[in-house]
This record gives C-alpha cells, sequence and structure tokens, in this order.
C-alpha cells in the first residue's frame, strides 16, 4: 500500500500527467478498466495501481489510497485504478490513413480514433498542432481502440509529399465547394480534417488532389469534426 503522495515511485509517475515526460520516457497514464485490460493483452503494462479494498481482478498491482489515486489523474472523476503504459513503436503507414491537422478537442480525437477503426482506416497521422494521443481524456474517448490502430506524430506537409509519391489520393475537407463523398471513388486515399474552429490550415488545403463534401440540411451550418470525420470515412467504405 502507498498512503503517500511523497512516495518516490508516484513523484515519477506523475509526471506523467506532462506532455513533456510523456515524450522523455516513452510512458503514459491510463485509466479504467477496460482500457487497462486492452493495454495487458498487448503486454505493454508496466505498473497497475489500485484503489485500496477494490477487488483485484488485474494481476500484480499496487493499492493506494485517494489521495495517492487523484495525484495520478486528472480526470474529475477519481478512476479506481491506473496503469503505467509503454507506447507503441510507430510503425510505417499502412492502408487507408486519416490525418488530424490542429484537432485540440481530446473528446473529438478519441472519437475519430474509435470510428477509424470501425470504417478499416489503418494509419492516423497527428499533426504537430493536434492535442497528445496520449493525453488521458484522448485515451478514455478513444475506448482502448488506440491499440487497434497505427498512430504517426508527423509533419503534415512532408506526409502529405510523402503519400503523393506512394499514390495516395489527398482528401481535403471543406463546409462547401467540394465533392458529394457519395461521388468520391477513390480506393487509397489519406483523409485530412482540420481544427475544430478554423478548419483545415490553406497550405494544407491547397496540397489536396480533392475536396469532400458532406451534403446536408441548408439549416445546419457545419457539423463537429468528430462527427464529420466518422461519416465520410464510413461512406468512404462504402463507395
Amino acid at each position: 500500500m502507498i498512503n503517500s503522495i511523497n512516495n518516490e515511485k508516484i513523484k515519477k509517475y506523475s509526471k506523467l500527467l506532462q506532455k513533456k515526460y510523456r515524450d522523455e520516457s516513452g510512458l503514459y497514464i491510463i485509466s479504467t478498466d477496460h482500457l487497462v485490460r486492452e493495454a495487458q493483452k498487448k503486454n505493454i503494462v508496466v505498473d497497475i495501481f489500485l484503489l485500496e479494498d477494490k477487488k483485484n481482478v488485474y494481476g500484480n498491482v499496487t493499492y493506494v489510497t485517494e489521495t495517492v489515486m487523484r495525484k495520478l489523474t486528472n480526470l474529475k472523476t477519481l478512476p479506481t485504478v491506473v496503469a503505467i503504459v509503454k507506447k507503441e513503436v510507430e510503425r510505417e503507414i499502412l492502408g487507408n490513413v486519416v490525418m488530424l491537422d490542429g484537432l485540440q478537442d481530446p473528446g473529438n480525437v478519441g472519437t475519430i480514433i474509435r470510428s477509424c477503426v470501425a470504417f478499416n482506416i489503418d494509419t492516423i497521422i497527428l499533426g504537430d498542432n493536434t492535442v497528445d494521443v496520449y493525453n488521458e481524456k484522448v485515451l478514455r474517448a478513444s475506448e482502448g481502440m488506440i491499440y487497434n490502430i497505427n498512430i504517426i506524430k508527423k509533419n503534415l506537409i512532408d506526409s502529405i509529399m510523402d503519400l503523393k509519391v506512394k499514390g495516395y489520393d489527398i482528401i481535403g475537407t471543406r463546409v462547401d465547394n467540394g465533392t458529394d463523398i457519395k461521388e468520391i471513388t477513390s480506393k487509397k486515399y489519406a483523409l485530412l480534417v482540420g481544427n475544430e474552429g478554423c478548419g483545415v490550415n490553406n497550405q494544407l488545403l491547397n496540397l489536396c488532389d480533392l475536396y469532400a463534401y458532406i451534403k446536408m440540411n441548408s439549416m445546419c451550418e457545419s457539423l463537429n469534426v468528430g462527427v464529420a470525420t466518422s461519416i465520410i470515412i464510413y461512406q468512404l467504405s462504402e463507395n
């Protein structure tokens, strides 16, 4: 049992709530039973901390008090379990791709990860200014699907140039003046989606081969980026 936030292990791991230390160490924190179980399947769990008096179904754990558990999370609702996990090694780009430009809302990024897995996207590329995929809220919103897809952190201009050489169609997203997604027949594509408020950076848009448009009721000006991306990749998978 650890009952002090001054415990050396707790002090070290609590730094992982900051991106800087996640990047330096190659470790990150997950919470919830589902995420911990999914990480265990991948054999990437380093340590598990369980709230005192909770039933242990995870194997080797360290019990902690509520005070210590709060030191290991930024979540408002106190989790009963957290784990320290190793980042997986980025792989080469595989299959169809979604690129995220400047997305800042963890919930949106988590939703997109789930939808990408559901609709057969193999790789997600995170632009330099997109929220860290190992942010605790992104991980929870992904519902463990982060472990079923290749996620790469890379400059998007460089990524687009590489994808073009490999024969990908680069599909940008616009609210209007694009091609109805039902009419897009690309079989090897990389979809580029942008920031919740500003959309895709114009410099990146100018590199696209075509632009996807969701036909919808004129009374609705736009959709949440997580919803819009899910609709587009679903439709592309059906075309």
